[in-house]
């Protein structure tokens, strides 16, 4: 029996619109809402993979929640979609039965105004209540920008650690390094983490709103530069909402291409992330040697596309150009190779990441961890599995168990060298073709682009007016689900060893504050 038969024993009545293959929005009613998304979260075996609102008051005087699940086992994403009439702003919050749609539904609070009922955390993410004034919701289609900026209205309450002998420890969001900001409130006793409290948002730079009202091109434009060691991930995810709006189906050559762009940008950055586990244990010989494999990928993403980062080569309906060279790699898998044995000939290194920040299963999969941590902590989890030419090669994803610092390392590895092999397959695939297909006069419509970027799942939800601008774009990055983790992977380790439990997961603060 499919889901949607299953819904409908659930939720009665149910209207269904499958406007797009692979997506069906589920409109409920107001009572139906939280079992229609406790049944699509059992029947999916899925997280809250997005939540978010739409203005729509000028044209249905209402706003509009959608909460998106989806089935790997169906390849078929689920909105559960609630109308809000306006003046009554608020919704039963979902949050204390399923814990990944908590951050949501704070950032929908936020941006929009719209009140949760039953809530159990009201506090800000983004929109700090020390610099934002009270009343203003960015993502509302009235909202005026704000020519200066009132005085502070409020001041985030962390949790309180209470008890004999225990402190609290301030970290961030100014660190002593080049990295991104963010605010990491410790509870200790002595050096042993009783609690961890991360506090985000300090680069937020109004993504959303800022995609409002631009072009198809623009918005591309935009899309590569939200998280910048993700440029081609984000970039691809923009591209596909488009070309799924427009009925748009990218040349075979386009789409081998941009798995070999889309693995190559999984390389660099899993031996960026190698070579910063090792600094943080003090390790620097093999920090340095990873290094070199990085910049070494750099130059071979430059002399390939142009672009160290791979910026500009997606375009709605396939890609910009050709690869400019060949794309060797066998020198890199033997220097590799030459790493693995250092780092693990080395009996303090892996003392130090052996069982240290573990994640457990249980654990990731009710907070709704994906992508790279998840895998490590047993949850087989890769959007890659459902798309082309993943499919068709027999992908299957690596995963580990004991969800530790070792466990994410091995990851890594082991996708390095997969990526590797994955890239010359498709290489060999490729067929002389056109590398785009004309697009048509942009229309009107929304659907999602999705594509398991290096951390995992990249997501877009794009709508478009009559005269094919964007008239709301919802991203996540899988940072936004995953840094919850980070909090409960540190639980019961030592100060010292936190800078490697956060190497080890390598979130974004940039994707994350968008």
């Amino acid at each position: 029996m499919s889901i949607r038969e299953e819904l409908k024993k659930t939720i009665a009545p149910l209207a269904v619109n499958d406007r797009y293959p692979a997506e069906s929005y589920l409109t409920v009613k107001p009572a139906d809402f939280i079992p229609a998304c406790l049944a699509l979260h059992q029947l999916c075996a899925s997280p809250v993979m997005m939540m978010f609102a739409e203005d729509k008051r000028a044209t249905r005087s209402c706003f509009r929640l959608n909460t998106a699940f989806y089935s790997a086992a169906e390849r078929h994403w689920y909105y559960a979609c609630l109308d809000l009439p306006a003046g009554a702003e608020s919704f039963p919050s979902l949050a204390k039965e399923i814990y990944s749609a908590t951050l949501f539904e704070r950032e929908i609070r936020e941006m929009f105004g719209i009140e949760l009922v039953g809530s159990p955390d009201h506090r800000r993410l983004r929109l700090h209540d020390e610099v934002w004034p009270a009343g203003a919701f960015p993502l509302r289609k009235d909202f005026v920008p704000l020519e200066r900026l009132e005085p502070p209205t409020g001041q985030y309450e962390f949790i309180k650690g209470e008890g004999e002998g225990l402190f609290e420890l301030p970290v961030g969001p100014v660190h002593a390094g080049i990295i991104g900001p963010g605010h990491f409130h410790f509870s200790v006793a002595g050096e042993p983490i009783i609690n961890l409290e991360i506090r985000l948002g300090f680069t937020h730079r109004g993504i959303e709103k800022l995609m409002e009202g631009k072009t198809l091109a623009a918005g591309l434009e935009l899309s590569e530069r939200v998280a910048g060691d993700t440029s081609f991930a984000h970039g691809l995810a923009f591209c596909l909402a488009a070309e799924k709006i427009a009925g748009l189906t990218p040349p075979p050559r386009a789409v081998l291409l941009r798995a070999v762009y889309l693995e190559l940008e999984r390389m660099y950055n899993h031996i960026n992330d190698i070579g910063g586990i090792a600094l943080d244990v003090g390790f620097s010989f093999a920090s340095a040697f990873a290094s070199v494999l990085k910049e070494r990928l750099l130059r071979l993403n430059e002399q390939l596309s142009g672009n160290r980062y791979l910026r500009g080569i997606n375009v709605i309906g396939g890609v910009a150009q050709d690869l400019a060279g060949p794309v060797t790699l066998n020198p890199l898998l033997s220097d590799l190779n030459e790493l693995e044995k250092i780092l693990f000939n080395s009996a303090s290194f892996i003392d130090r990441i052996d069982s240290t920040g573990i994640l457990r299963q249980k654990t990731a999969e009710d907070l709704g961890v994906l992508g790279l941590a998840g895998r490590a902590s047993g949850l087989a989890r890769d959007l890659r599995t459902d798309l082309e030419p993943y499919s068709s090669a027999g992908f299957r994803p690596i995963v580990c168990t004991s969800g530790d610092c070792l466990a994410r390392l091995n990851i890594r590895l082991q996708e390095f060298r997969q990526s590797s092999e994955l890239i010359g397959r498709f290489i060999r695939q490729l067929q002389p073709g056109e590398l785009t297909v004309n697009a048509p006069a942009p229309v009107a419509g929304y659907s999602l682009g999705a594509i398991e970027g290096w951390r995992g799942p990249v997501l877009y939800w794009l709508k478009l007016n009559e005269q094919g601008t964007i008239e709301r774009c919802k991203i996540v990055d899988p940072s936004f689900h995953n840094w919850e983790a980070l909090a409960y992977a540190a639980q019961g380790e030592i100060i010292p060893d936190f800078p490697l439990c956060n190497k080890s997961f390598d979130l974004s603060y940039s994707g994350n504050d968008l």
